[in-house]
């Protein structure tokens, strides 16, 4: 409220008002736009942000200092902030041709080059290596399809060595259009939602997409350093295939903690387990992975394998947006959903054990499995017997031997492996590795009473933000009893400030 007899907005020309100018005793002042030390102006250029066509989709790096924007047109602008705090333009590039860009998202910078990655309505995926050494304007854009330059060797170092970076075909490609450092697409069905999670520890990067038929891939890279080297590691069905004509939502995105919650670990969880939590039209589903095991000459070879470990069917219209919250240390995750009914659902996931049914905090029972077991064995050799990994191995392989006594040309651990793969319903059935998991509605927000189309964390899961049809960003917080509540509405408007 204005103080000292001012009405709101009063000022002396046209310009953005101070903050503090409404409790001063002096009539506000407008700011100069142009002055570098002027904190409005550090947002001058992100507002401008040079686009012809309507933003579509806007992301930050980890350090919060670079900033992604993907516009319906098909290009991409890359921002940097500076040490005087003014952002600047870096780059610009047509990313996709084939129309409006969906989702970006930008790996972690422990990964060098730097690396941006893209999904088109097309339904091509990509991903785009920065050259350090270029100048500012042509770092991700560099044409060189060929292979030549600086940014063709980035590309062809990143992507094995092929020309064709890594999946595209590079047939019909114009000399000055800029070339992924990896490319693909389904043939079947365009992708829809993608997300990728990389572990500094192991160096293993995955990649989760979801098509329009409902099929999500989840893929695996032990190598950053060459992006082509994707390996499938799991492929099953989330959703019955929408009709034909049909208005569809799909959204997919990864466990962003670093570690699994330590209520999850006492029950039972792995420490090195991925979560996924997938919006398919209407239903929200949450799947964890489990051990599993795989025998070839001899040899046991451990892998994960996606299981259903939690759904959500509370909502009355198309899940357009969803989000998992980091900060996991609180003893539960959080889950947030942005729905067509208007509503912001704020979920808990957590692991409930009854008495003595958790995991001690013993190393030998949080350890990690190892990628190749070396054979069955009974672990009592070596320095990784006892782990819970090994005895969820040793406890599977049990149970599809039991399982597979009539006599068949495969042995018991790959007729299991394989009638487990060949399913596409992941429900928690009890198997070996498998966890139970309960979710419970926490809150359930109306503040913008139209559509709701996103919804997402900040990095510590203490503020959630949403964006509706009216065109407004809501903050909520989560208060002292747990539930969440409306902290913060911001409104973009234009206004002209007369004096008074």
């Amino acid at each position: 409220m204005p103080s000292s007899g001012h009405p709101p907005g009063a000022g002396h020309g046209h310009g953005a008002v101070p903050i503090t100018s409404p409790f001063l005793s002096s009539p506000p002042t407008p700011l100069d736009e142009s002055d570098p030390k002027n904190p409005a102006s550090k947002f001058s250029l992100i507002l401008k942000h040079g686009h012809a066509d309507l933003v579509q989709a806007v992301a930050f790096n980890a350090y919060g200092d670079r900033c992604a924007t993907g516009s319906v047109d098909g290009k991409i602008r890359v921002f940097n902030r500076h040490k005087d705090g003014v952002w600047r333009h870096c780059d610009n590039w047509t990313a996709h041709a084939g129309g409006e860009i969906l989702e970006l998202q930008w790996l972690p910078p422990t990964i060098y080059p730097n690396l941006l990655a893209s999904l088109g309505i097309e339904g091509r995926f990509k991903i785009w290596a920065e050259d350090p050494s270029a100048a500012p304007g042509r770092r991700f854009s560099s044409s060189a399809v060929s292979g030549g330059g600086r940014y063709g060797a980035v590309a062809a170092a990143l992507s094995g060595g092929d020309s064709t970076g890594g999946g595209g075909s590079g047939k019909g490609t114009s000399p000055a259009q800029p070339k992924a450092a990896f490319e693909t697409r389904n043939s079947r069905s365009p992708y829809r939602s993608f997300s990728m999670k990389h572990m500094d520890d192991t160096r293993h990067t995955y990649l989760a997409l979801l098509s329009a038929d409902g099929t999500l891939t989840v893929s695996e890279n032990e190598q950053p350093e060459n992006l082509a080297d994707f390996s499938l590691m799991d492929q099953f069905t989330v959703c019955a295939k929408p009709a034909r004509g049909e208005e569809t939502a799909f959204k997919v995105e990864f466990d962003p903690n670093l570690d699994v919650c330590y209520t999850a670990l006492r029950a039972g969880v792995p420490n090195d387990a991925l979560g996924l939590v997938v919006a398919a039209m209407d239903s929200v589903k949450i799947y964890r992975t489990r051990d599993t095991v795989s025998a070839s000459l001899g040899v046991a070879t451990a892998a994960k394998e996606f299981y259903l470990c939690a759904e959500i069917t509370a909502h009355r219209g198309l899940v357009r947006d969803v989000a998992w919250a980091g900060g996991n240390i609180r003893g539960y995750d959080i889950i947030a959903t942005a729905c067509q009914d208007g509503f912001v659902r704020v979920f808990g996931l957590s692991t409930p054990t009854e008495a003595g049914e958790s995991r001690g905090w013993g190393v030998n029972e949080l350890k990690k499995h190892s990628k190749k077991t070396g054979g069955v064995q009974d672990g009592s050799g070596g320095g990784g017997g006892g782990s819970a990994a090994t005895e969820s191995l040793e406890a599977q392989q049990q149970q599809t031997q039991t399982q597979t006594q009539p006599p068949a040309a495969k042995s018991g651990i790959r007729a299991g492996l394989d009638q487990s793969r060949a399913t596409t319903d992941r429900s928690w059935s009890g198997l070996p590795g498998q966890v139970k998991h309960v979710v419970s509605e926490i809150s359930k927000l109306d503040s913008h009473r139209t559509p709701v189309w996103r919804v997402g964390f900040d990095d510590d899961g203490r503020v959630l933000g949403s964006v509706g049809d009216e065109g407004k960003l809501m903050c909520y917080r989560q208060t002292p009893d747990g539930s969440w509540a409306k902290s913060t509405e911001l409104a973009m408007m234009k206004m002209r400030m007369a004096a008074p």
